[in-house]
This record gives structure tokens, sequence and C-alpha cells, in this order.
């Protein structure tokens, strides 16, 4: 097989058997598509021949294009991977991509809302068969933590109203139950009554078009994007900003790490902890607000 072969192979194995995002699998392709080009210009023409050497000069021609230090361990962990398929598939003898390091980019907390903002969001009048599917989206995001992948694949067997709970697939293919709270339940059963007259009966998807088909991702975007203009907020809105919301919020008000990690689907405990310190900046404007300390300092900073 040719170089695009193997590629090809591989995002396929990802898609099928390991349930990758269409967005991680297009990141991926696009990863491994420079380091082919790489190797075309280097005249490296099996993947056999590549060596950790040749590996640390494409990334330090990646780092000098100005990729950020995020993308570049992105497109390491893409060749690690690729790599790990190519010797279990007896392509290849070795991982180049071992031990080869990227270079460190500060860790950006992510954006949240505050909790008025998000029940400002989320509390659409549904007033129509779009308005409640919008509203029944917003909730569950809010509501569960969920990613856009897994909120778009969601079918109605996946969903127990009556438990309260959602049936999750995420990334690695792995499943998870969450909690669905009482108004995300409330907006799921008015949007499934008023989902009957726009699909066919063996539709399962939960959200879908008013053709009857599944909602995309880019199309759940498009409609935060709406309705975060529509009820006022100040800030741009993304899909993933009410995930990040919902962990902020839950741990401010429980300070239980595990919870949020098994809620959230994170394999390591470490890719969670990011919201502690989202909190301890809370607590620190909430101090730098409130204590008498903290007041007579920062007058004397300003002059006051």
């Amino acid at each position: 097989m040719t170089a695009p072969d193997h590629i090809r192979r591989f995002l396929q194995h990802l898609r099928e058997e390991r349930r990758f995002s269409p967005h991680t699998l297009l990141n991926y392709r696009r990863d491994l598509e420079r380091l082919q080009a790489f190797c075309a210009a280097q005249d490296i023409g099996d993947w056999r021949d590549l060596t950790p050497v040749h590996l640390r000069a494409h990334i330090s021609a990646l780092h000098h294009k100005g990729l950020s230090g995020r993308s570049i361990q992105r497109a390491l962990s893409a060749v690690r991977s690729f790599y790990r398929f190519l010797l279990r598939a007896k392509r290849v003898a070795h991982n180049p991509a071992v031990g080869v390091p990227a270079p460190k980019s500060p860790r950006r907390l992510p954006q949240t809302l505050t909790a008025d903002e998000a029940v400002r969001l989320v509390t659409i009048v549904a007033d129509g068969p779009r308005a409640a599917r919008d509203r029944a989206m917003l909730e569950l995001f809010y509501s569960s933590g969920l990613r856009l992948a897994e909120l778009t694949a969601l079918d109605l067997g996946d969903v127990d109203l009556a438990g309260g709970e959602v049936r999750v697939s995420g990334k690695g293919g792995k499943t998870r139950i969450v909690p669905v709270g009482r108004a995300a339940v409330q907006a799921l059963r008015d949007w499934l009554g008023a989902r009957r007259a726009w699909v066919a009966p063996s539709e399962p998807a939960i959200f879908v078009t008013e053709r009857g088909r599944r909602l995309s991702g880019r199309a759940v975007q498009l409609r935060l994007k709406h309705w975060a203009a529509r009820q006022g907020l100040a800030q741009p809105v993304h899909p993933h900003i009410l995930r990040h919301s919902f962990a902020s919020h839950l741990l401010e008000s429980s300070s239980d790490l595990r919870a949020v990690q098994e809620l959230l689907g994170h394999a390591n405990l470490s890719t969670t902890q990011i919201y502690t310190h989202l909190d301890f900046q809370h607590l620190a404007k909430v101090y730098d607000a409130a204590h008498p300390r903290a007041r007579k300092r920062r007058a004397t900073e300003t002059g006051g």
C-alpha cells in the first residue's frame, strides 16, 4: 500500500473501531498529511525509514511556521498513534515518535459562563418545534456536560427520562452514564412530543432537522450562536463553553474532583484539574472584593 493508503486505513480504524469524533479525525488527517509532505520533501519513501531525527526536524519546521505548542503536541500524538497502528500491522519495526518532545505552551484556562449567564442562555421560550429542540439541546449540554459529538450522536434509546439518565458514547468508544437534571428532562419531554412531526418512525436520532435527519455538529454550533445573541450574552458562545461551565459550577459547589472527572468522561484526573484553577480564580475575586485587607491593599495600589 502507498503512504496515503496507510493513512486512510488508520483514520478508518479510528472512526469505526475507536469512535473518534469527526473534528479529531480531521485534525489527525491534516497532521499526517503534513508529515507525508515532509517525508516526500526529504525523499523518505517508506514509513519504516522515518527516524526520530527526521521527526524532530519536522516538529522544528512546524514550530517555525507558527504552530502552537498545543497543535504540535496533537500532531505528535497523531504520529505516535499512527505508528502504533503500523506496528500492529507489522508495517514498521519502530515508533520514531517515542521520546520526541513537543515545545511547551502555556495552558489556557477554558472560558465559562457565570451561573446567571448559563441560566439565561438555556431559558428559551419553546414556542415551536425548533425552539423546543434547541432548548432541549442547551439544557442537556449544561445539565450533563456533554461534548458536541456526544450530543449529536444520541439516539432515543440512550435517554432514560424516568430515571433522569443519559448513556453517552465518549472518546475512544467509552460509555458512561450521566444524570440529567429536572429542567433538562422536562425540555426533552417537550421536544420529543414535537419531534414526531418531523421524523419517520425508523429515525433513531434524538436531535434532528426539520427534514427529519440527524442534526450535525455545525448546525448545533450555529443554533447556539443564534441563541447567545438572542438572549443578550456579551461573549461569543460555543458548545464546549457549556461543558466547561457545567464542570466549573459543579466543582464550585461540591469540590469533588473525582466525581466531575467521571461525569465529564476524562481518562486522566489531570485533565479535570484545570477546573480547580478556575475555582481558585473565582475565590480570588471574592477575596479581593470582600476581604478588608485585600480592599485596603487595592486602594493603596491605586492611590486611593
